[in-house]
């Protein structure tokens, strides 16, 4: 029988002991879109053989490992306090996790403690287990869209195994809304709150897959670099002068947004440790639009540099 790519899911959980499958089960099913994976990334060694005829050598595989990528809705749990299902994937994307009980969840950058998660993947009754691992993230939201979070993990390899599709409880995700005038409010860049078209941001974590001898095979989380981009209308330099601003060394401002304006789905996104770059002119509909590339700077005190918080 054709394993069907419609019939897919991932199950996702977070390990206690690094690469130590914690058995997720169908309550730690997240809804995705997107998914896709990559079952067996190696690096190719060949033995490049010396002989009499024509023809290829043989090709050995080292340092294999498992990517899997998927986007989730920018949406939160539907309850505030209560983590989003896929806040497990963002733990294992360096990130730590604050509860207010019926208040709030944040998120916030660290740079020691990793975690890491076991992602089960199953096409059709077919199961990829990768545990060990951990990723990065962009969020992108543009007017007229789902505003989601991208994911891109990587993992530990393990043989595929025939394994029935489990029974899935689906929950902690509540239907998004689209990023438009209404549902998405409160944006501001350097203090100004322009007329807003799109927003990323890229958490811009370097990941290593290492696996020495006498060593137990690991992914590590060794920098993050958080950049994004924003594109709004452009105004007068009376109004508010990007230009100015991007040539001002040493001078951080804010980017601030909101999307969704009800308890258990509002996510904003906080900095106030932003540097723009290189701002650059765009048409959109026959309008000026500016682009306006920007970087997420830490303070002093390291970590800060931005967090998502759910109320």
């Amino acid at each position: 029988m054709p394993l069907l790519t419609r019939k897919r899911l991932i199950l996702l959980e977070t390990e206690s002991t690094y690469g130590t499958d914690p058995t997720p089960t169908g309550v730690d099913a997240v809804l995705v879109r997107d998914l896709n994976i990559t079952p067996l990334q190696s690096d190719v060694v060949s033995r490049d053989l010396v002989r009499p005829y024509l023809g290829a050598s043989e090709q050995l595989l080292a340092n294999t490992r498992v990517e899997c990528t998927f986007s989730v809705e920018l949406a939160g749990s539907g309850t505030a306090g209560t983590a989003p299902r896929y806040g497990k994937a963002l733990l294992a994307c360096g990130m730590s996790e604050t509860i207010v009980a019926t208040t709030s969840v944040t998120y916030a950058p660290v740079s020691a403690s990793f975690g890491s998660c076991t992602i089960y993947y199953n096409i059709d009754g077919v199961l990829h287990k990768v545990t060990g691992a951990r990723g990065t993230f962009t969020i992108n939201g543009a007017v007229g869209e789902i505003p989601t979070i991208d994911f891109t993990f990587t993992g530990i390899y393990n043989t595929p195994t025939d394994t029935a599709l489990p029974a899935v409880t689906y929950g902690d995700q509540a239907t998004p809304v689209v990023f438009k005038n209404g549902n998405t409010t409160g944006f501001e860049l350097l203090s100004y709150a322009g007329c807003l078209q799109s927003v990323s941001f890229d958490v811009g974590n370097t990941l290593v897959y290492r696996e020495l001898v006498g060593c137990t095979k690991q992914v590590l989380l060794t920098d993050r670099a958080s950049t994004g981009s924003v594109t709004l209308e452009a105004v007068t330099m009376a109004t508010k002068n990007y230009f100015t601003a991007a040539l001002t060394d040493g001078t951080l401002g804010n980017l601030l947004f909101q999307h969704g304006q009800t308890a258990g789905n509002i996510i904003d996104f906080v900095s106030t440790r932003v540097d723009i770059g290189d701002v650059s002119y765009s048409d959109q509909d026959g309008i000026h639009m500016l682009n306006i590339p920007y970087t997420c700077v830490p303070s002093t005190a390291g970590n800060d540099e931005f967090s998502l918080v759910y109320t």
